[in-house]
């Protein structure tokens, strides 16, 4: 059964899932772009499967296109879960 998708939690989840592909966890903010945090396309997918395994939102290549920073990947999984 998928996480309760809240504001806390998917950011908690997303901070997480960014900081164990390379970047310092106090690095990856709202604010932090993923080129700044040297995260490519791949590692987004990583992302995307572990907000699909935690919350059951399904992330699509067009959509990981639109995502600049960390902030719109939270905003956007947050928008979907509800």
């Amino acid at each position: 059964m998928p996480a309760t998708a809240t504001q806390e939690t998917v950011e908690s989840t997303i901070v997480e899932a960014i900081a164990k592909l390379g970047p310092e966890p106090e690095d990856v903010t709202r604010d932090a772009t993923f080129e700044s945090l040297d995260v490519d396309s791949l590692d987004l997918v990583e992302v995307a499967q572990v907000v699909e395994e935690e919350f059951g939102v399904v992330l699509k290549g067009e959509d990981m296109e639109k995502l600049n920073t960390v902030g719109d990947a939270i905003d956007l999984v947050v928008a979907r879960a509800s």
